[in-house]
């Protein structure tokens, strides 16, 4: 149900606590009572995981209270902090350090409200924003600054809230170049300046006004920032996918309408922004869209018709699509080989170091249920594998040979990124991306972003097949909030491998 990349390349996995044992027993004996659980007295078995890409195992980790639809994100010093869940979990704060030996750690009260379906944003000071949740119309900071810090009222979220169906869960929200954040719920959005809790801008409504929202659940992505003399000039958000009005209240009386088939994109940093549609070529709800290091977006996962919820998605789409920003419109859809496997309700994906998405889970259900239904709790772990990633192409891949991983860059550094690529190189289609690792739940992955850093002077040959270029890393925080990215040189829209380096 939840994903989030660490630098160590590990995933950490979890799911809820409160529907049953898992199959993975907890190390040393160690057991929990979940007090909203009055079958199963003791529980002692994992609903959390590390999961080592590279050796494709698992280590069992122990939350001991409800997560349930949460939310969170990976701060600066590489602890990822969750927040809120369900019933006992719903106020509590969840720490992991990625260690070897490392275990999750709960604050019990570490939030001032309720945060069920809630998104996180890491800011340019370094706390996270936690917005909304269920029937939470404001927001609060984590870390606190003080004991008496309060949660503050967010209207927006009252006015995108459609009665006895909200629309507005896990809204979309990305920091802006100027560091305000833009939110996105239901089938609208604002600018919102949360240093002064005021509404800076109203963006026109996505035309037609369908939800994109959950249940109603589409994605979106902030697509790629080009940084050139420190400066962003161009900030676009792609929304796609959902339900239309009236497909929950349908599906729960057993109609399941199809899905939506378009896109909307705002250029948030014109003037006058106005919403540009397109059409997909699959229809699709629950899907999840994810950066790509050569900036193209991925759309995977979810099903054709229904909605978000217990039994509500029908028809899954099996094709990923591509979705490439800079073609032109009539091209810029490509379909992609199918899986076998319906990723429906609850199924995560998030991109690896390798170039890889790795997409796991799908329970469309109240518990684990394994026979006797039309989508079975899906245990299994995959990987798509996006074009670039073909074998014919490995002349034109390049590999990073400096800096070492886990290097370090102040803002405005410049930075020399040495490469080699063993066929012919064109210096002009040559990038150096940086990646942030996003927290994936629910058809949206928190704090994802892409900066496309500014080369300069370009390319330059400084032996056999060997190549430097030499970047400027990101001007300040409200680009690139400090943290871990990973970075990438991109050719002919083909990515090395990334290496993990840290900003700020």
């Amino acid at each position: 149900m939840h994903m989030q990349l660490l630098p160590n390349d590990r995933v950490l996995i979890y799911d809820r606590t409160d529907f049953g044992e898992s199959n993975i027993s907890l190390a040393d004996g160690k057991c929990r009572r979940d007090p909203n659980d009055n079958v199963l007295k003791k529980d002692c078995t994992a609903h959390s995981v590390e999961y080592d890409v590279a050796s494709n195992t698992i280590r069992p980790l122990m939350v001991l209270t409800d997560v349930w639809c949460s939310s969170g994100a990976l701060m600066p010093d590489a602890t990822v902090v969750q927040t809120g869940g369900f019933n006992d979990g719903d106020h509590v704060v969840r720490v992991f350090n990625s260690c070897d030996t490392c275990d999750w750690e709960e604050l019990k009260s570490g939030l001032i409200k309720r945060r069920w379906y809630a998104t996180n944003h890491i800011l340019p000071g370094g706390r996270q924003i936690i917005i909304g949740g269920r029937r939470q119309f404001n927001y609060e900071f984590f870390p606190k600054i003080s004991s008496s810090e309060k949660a503050y009222s967010l209207p927006f979220l009252v006015q995108t809230n459609d009665p006895k169906l909200e629309n507005n869960l896990y809204p979309f929200v990305f920091l802006n170049p100027d560091g305000k954040l833009f939110i996105f719920a239901n089938n609208r959005a604002i600018l919102f300046d949360y240093s002064r809790n005021k509404v800076v801008k109203t963006f026109p409504m996505i035309p037609g006004g369908e939800p994109r929202n959950y249940p109603s659940t589409g994605s979106g992505v902030l697509l790629p920032l080009r940084i050139v003399q420190g400066t962003v000039s161009v900030v676009e958000v792609l929304v796609c996918g959902g339900a239309p009005k009236g497909a929950f209240v349908n599906a729960q009386n057993g109609k399941f309408n199809d899905a939506l088939n378009t896109c909307g994109r705002i250029r948030i940093s014109d003037p006058n922004p106005q919403w540009v549609m397109e059409t997909m070529p699959l229809a699709r709800v629950m899907g999840d869209m994810l950066l790509l290091p050569n900036g193209d977006v991925l759309i995977i996962n979810g099903g054709s018709s229904g909605t978000a919820g217990w039994e509500y998605g029908r028809n899954p789409v099996l094709n990923p699509v591509l979705y490439k920003p800079d073609c032109q419109p009539d091209v810029r859809f490509e379909i992609q080989d199918p899986s076998t496997i319906p990723r429906m309700y609850h199924s995560t994906a998030i991109l690896i170091r390798d170039g890889r998405v790795l997409v796991g889970g799908s329970n469309p259900h109240i518990y684990y249920n394994f026979t006797n239904v039309l989508y079975p709790t899906e245990l299994s772990l995959e990987a798509f594998s996006p074009p670039y990633l073909d074998p014919q192409l490995s002349d034109l891949r390049p590999t990073i040979i400096f800096p070492d991983p886990q290097t370090r860059f102040g803002y405005r550094d410049l930075t020399t990124i040495r490469f080699t690529v063993s066929g012919t190189l064109f210096p002009h289609l040559v990038s150096v991306t940086m990646v942030a690792p996003s927290f994936n739940t629910h058809s949206f992955s928190m704090n994802q972003r892409l900066l496309i850093l500014d080369s300069g002077n370009g390319i330059r040959a400084v032996g056999n097949s060997m190549y430097e270029a030499v970047v400027t890393a990101p001007p300040s925080g409200n680009i690139a909030p400090a943290g871990y990215y990973l970075l990438f040189v991109v050719h002919r829209q083909i990515p090395s491998e990334g290496i993990w380096v840290q900003i700020g």
